[in-house]
């Protein structure tokens, strides 16, 4: 493939960085450009390299995945970071959505599950691991938004939102909703001036906490 998909992993486990490194270079349209140990090293090169993407582990030995995450965003905005952790809790997961990363995954996900999530969020979805993606629905439902955050968002708005926060991609809402990814889009347009937002994990993050 002429353009592959530029892999960067930040994680301190040597083994398991050099594995997924191994089978997103054996991944058809795929390339591991590095590996990192650490987020502190990772804030230094990463810039530099410009991966697309960057599978990001949240429990590093020093400065935190989460952490790394919110100071990487404004230096490199096009990558799209996807945590890739044992953590489970609630906690984090929304820290994580909230520092600015597009997709949470759980390391026991099968590689060639891993290499699919890779390609659904180089195509604008926000990829989930199953039990991830049921504890956002959850506490979407048992969120009591304030009138004055919220109360503005038509319907079909919070629609879109609540499939965001599932992790759906652009084609798979327009589809679900029986609309047209353009229409989709200019949804999410409105949502954005709305939530006063920039981004999707952005507007997610924040119906998520209000």
């Amino acid at each position: 493939m002429s353009n592959p998909i530029r892999v960067s992993i930040v994680d301190d486990e040597a083994d398991l960085r050099e594995n997924i490194a191994a089978f997103v270079d054996a991944a058809p349209g795929f390339r591991c450009i590095s590996v990192y140990s650490s987020a502190e090293e990772a804030l230094v090169r990463l810039p530099q390299e410009k991966p697309d993407v960057v599978l990001m582990d949240i429990n590093l030995g020093g400065m935190s995945g989460i952490e790394c995450v919110r100071l990487l965003k404004p230096l490199l905005p096009s990558a799209q970071v996807v945590m890739l952790t044992v953590f489970e809790d609630t906690a984090k997961i929304f820290s994580a959505l909230a520092a600015g990363a597009c997709g949470y995954l759980l390391k026991r996900l099968p590689p060639a599950k891993l290499i699919e999530a890779i390609q659904e969020v180089m195509e604008g979805g926000s990829p989930m691991s199953a039990p991830i993606a049921r504890k956002v629905v959850q506490s979407l439902q048992a969120a009591q938004p304030p009138k004055e955050e919220r109360s503005d968002l038509s319907t079909r708005e919070r629609e879109v939102l609540d499939r965001l926060a599932e992790g759906r991609a652009y084609k798979q809402i327009a589809e679900a909703m029986g609309v047209s990814i353009h229409t989709v889009r200019s949804y999410i347009r409105r949502i954005y001036e709305k939530l006063h937002v920039q981004s999707r994990t952005e507007a997610v993050a924040k119906y998520l906490r209000a």
